[in-house]
């Protein structure tokens, strides 16, 4: 019980750190850029860490087929890819900044 109190007063200490810290993680993520591609390539598409998407590029040949079902499919793939990647690039950057801490409100920590 007391080890906890030890551990309960270093993170009231390092608040201002640890909001300092998180703070610049959440304004790097605007900075950060993945891709997500599906269909061999066929599509990409680019979002930043605030899981904004940047861009949509698809492969003119894709158009060829008509195969509309097909194009919406692989450019729902390609955003949940980057999507996923964004993600993961965001809680590996909160967590490098809190030193490992788990943070409510922020999903995945």
């Amino acid at each position: 019980m007391f080890n906890n109190m030890g551990q309960i007063a270093d993170l009231m200490r390092n608040a201002g750190k640890i909001r300092e810290a998180v703070e610049q993680a959440t304004e790097a993520l605007g900075h950060l850029q993945v891709e997500g591609t599906s269909g061999g390539g066929a599509v990409t598409v680019k979002v930043n860490g605030k899981l904004e998407v940047l861009a949509v590029r698809i492969d003119p040949k894709s158009l060829a087929d008509n195969d509309v079902e097909l194009l919406e499919d692989m450019v729902a793939a390609a955003v949940n890819a980057a999507l996923t990647k964004a993600r993961e690039a965001a809680e590996q950057s909160l967590r490098n900044a809190t030193g490992g801490l788990s943070l409510p409100g922020f999903p995945g920590m």
